[in-house]
Order: C-alpha cells, then structure tokens, then sequence
C-alpha cells in the first residue's frame, strides 16, 4: 500500500470509524474544495492534517477516476 492509502490503518485505529464511513462523510460534505474539506475533517473530527489529507487526496482521486 501507497501514497493516501498507506494512512488508512492508522487512520481506522486512531479515529475509530472504518475507511469507508470517512468516505461518505467527506462525499456528504457540502464542501468541494481540497482544503475546505481538510479543515472541516480537522474542526469537526480532530483529525490530524496529514490524516484528513490523505483521505481527502484519495476520495478526490477515486471521484476523478483515478
């Protein structure tokens, strides 16, 4: 595992919710932008930058069709 991806245990672990209910939250956010959505996960959910980063980067990529 690479890139965004390679966070994602830890990201489990330390918040507590699986990889995909983070998915759908940032996907049910009303906001667009990469940062916006950054710190929204950081205000709303105390997660760290590189955390919210890195699921914010992948879930962007998979809706690119990346």
């Amino acid at each position: 595992m690479k890139g965004p991806a390679s966070y994602f245990p830890a990201i489990e672990k330390k918040y507590g919710r699986p990889v995909a209910e983070w998915k759908e939250l940032i996907r049910a956010s009303p906001l667009t932008g990469h940062m916006e959505l950054v710190s929204w996960l950081k205000s709303e959910h105390a997660m760290g930058h590189g955390h919210a980063n890195a699921l914010v980067a992948h879930v962007r990529a998979e809706d690119a069709g990346a």
